[in-house]
């Protein structure tokens, strides 16, 4: 923030040293033309004396002379005046100026700073973990073959978790600007999803959950990959989060110039205290924290949203505790027109 408030305060400083040289700068050629017609006055004044008179013109008397010298002296004040009001306005309007010129880096400088933060808490506790197993392992000099092969096999756990959360980290970052590099083409929408449910289907046998289609064809410019993510991730949390034995519904539909696609499972829900964070980077409910084998870094959702955006679409939420939820995904549809 230090260092935002002085690079205002510099940047408000050649605001108002630009607008006050092109300000002296008018005002300098405006008092020599005042100048100049102070003393044609004076000379016009002279000569119509003359004609009068018919007599050689008198020179300036003291009082003409202190008249044209008092008018200067007016002009110049009138004009270190308007000067004075410019340099008061136009440092309010440079300060303001310069804090909305400054505010889209700030932006950005503060959320990659709150990304390094929370991406550092999240790996801090896994690689803490790692480190303690091991260096309570080495310490026991009854360590078995066997114990040492358990430690094995569960850092290589903990070491996939890290490789997938680092696996997301570049996938978000990928979609961090609404304007990326990532090509958009004509795809298919129910393509997508008939991709998504295909990668998916293998785990949501192992909880014996069916997976409804109620798709249509619809077509959208974007990313085949990035909207068959989206799908991944609204089904991985809906099969991660549903009981044995229950249904999962995909559906689409059409209003106006956009498709409708909704995910709706029968899964444990989410309170409404946690429904206006579920999207936040990082963010997973208390209840979801204590679940047991769900895995994760909260970043699913996080990235469906920043697809969703990069897209020019909208993703939203219903849901209550133990009543299930509905994720619904807004995406605008190709125009002919």
């Amino acid at each position: 923030m230090y260092i935002f408030n002085k690079t205002r305060l510099k940047l408000t400083a050649w605001y108002l040293l630009i607008i006050m040289l092109i300000s002296i700068s008018f005002s300098v050629v405006i008092y020599k033309g005042l100048e100049s017609e102070v003393e044609r006055f004076a000379r016009i004044h002279r000569m119509r004396i003359e004609r009068q008179v018919l007599l050689m013109p008198p020179p300036l008397s003291p009082a003409d002379l202190d008249l044209i010298k008092e008018s200067k002296q007016r002009i110049i004040l009138i004009l270190a005046v308007i000067n004075g009001v410019i340099f008061v306005i136009s440092g309010a309007l440079g300060y303001v100026l310069a804090g909305k010129t400054l505010k889209p880096i700030q932006e950005m400088v503060d959320e990659q700073n709150r990304f390094i933060s929370d991406a550092s808490h999240e790996l801090r506790t896994p690689l803490t973990s790692l480190k303690t197993a091991m260096e309570v392992n080495l310490r026991d000099k009854n360590l078995t073959l066997l114990n040492a092969k358990k430690l094995i096999s569960e850092s290589v756990n903990e070491v996939d978790k890290l490789q997938l959360f680092s696996e997301e980290l570049l996938q978000l970052s990928q979609y961090q600007t609404p304007n990326g590099t990532i090509p958009f083409e004509v795809i298919s929408v129910t393509e997508a999803i008939k991709k998504a449910v295909h990668k998916m289907l293998p785990v949501a046998k192992q909880k014996q959950i069916e997976i409804k289609e109620k798709v249509g064809e619809y077509e959208i410019k974007g990313s085949a990959f990035g909207i068959t993510d989206v799908f991944v991730i609204l089904l991985d949390n809906a099969i991660k989060y549903s009981p044995r034995e229950s249904t999962i519904t995909v559906e689409t539909r059409k209003t106006g110039n956009s498709v409708f696609i909704s995910v709706t499972d029968e899964g444990m829900g989410i309170e409404a205290k946690d429904l206006p964070h579920i999207f936040d980077r990082f963010y997973r409910a208390d209840y979801a924290r204590s679940r047991t084998g769900t895995g994760g870094y909260g970043l699913g959702l996080s990235i469906a949203k920043k697809i969703v955006d990069a897209h020019h679409g909208s993703i939203h939420v219903e849901s209550k505790r133990n009543t299930g939820s509905v994720f619904t995904v807004s995406l605008p549809l190709i125009s002919f027109s």
